[in-house]
């Protein structure tokens, strides 16, 4: 039996999934989270086989579930279930060790057949997002992601450097850069730039 965590912040989708994947034969849903901070308790309590996840979601994204993930070094494979099918985001799963990329508007039986498939030590990526994700490179550092996220959000300098431990003006030189990279005007319309790519 493939135990199984289902984290999605839409309740009705989430219902959905666990009905669904309930009906498969080899198949056990073991717990469901509307966040990424209770998805993150009960991985550590229940240690599921596999770990279903969508990327946006509170408190915690389904990329930042990934990477505590492959950094605490647990055995569960994580599969990615979203709407946004962005390169960007595709680079940065796999960057953080997840064995699976599926979108939404996927049949049902795809769905639990790429469960499969990553719990026997496969992947299962959505082919036509595969190809599109090494056409693109992400221009982005790690620190300027952080920077222009917390931006995007509509932190002051200040505030992003205090949240940071930066000091102001390297705060607004990783924004000058960011800005410049993404060939944007200003921090806003850089942060929506790079969302749009998935490299946030």
């Amino acid at each position: 039996m493939i135990r199984l965590l289902i984290a999605e912040d839409q309740a009705m989708v989430r219902g959905a999934l666990v009905a669904l994947l309930g009906l498969e034969h080899d198949l056990q849903v073991i717990g469901e989270a509307g966040d990424g901070e209770s998805a993150w308790t009960q991985l550590q309590a229940k240690s599921p086989d596999l770990l279903l996840t969508d990327i946006e979601m509170p408190h915690c994204s389904g990329l930042d579930l990934a990477a505590r993930v492959q950094q605490a070094g647990l055995s569960t494979r994580v599969v990615i279930l979203t709407t946004f099918g962005r390169a960007g985001y595709l680079r940065r799963a796999l960057d953080h060790g997840v064995r699976g990329f599926l979108l939404k508007d996927a049949p049902s039986e795809q769905l639990a057949n790429a469960l499969r498939q990553v719990h026997a030590g496969g992947r299962a990526i959505d082919p036509q997002l595969a190809v599109a994700a090494w056409g693109e490179q992400d221009p982005l550092s790690e620190r300027e992601r952080q920077v222009l996220r917390l931006a995007g959000e509509g932190a002051s300098s200040a505030e992003i450097a205090e949240q940071l431990s930066l000091s102001q003006g390297t705060v607004r030189n990783y924004l000058s850069e960011a800005i410049g990279k993404l060939g944007a005007s200003n921090r806003i319309e850089a942060y929506r730039a790079a969302r749009q790519n998935g490299w946030l």
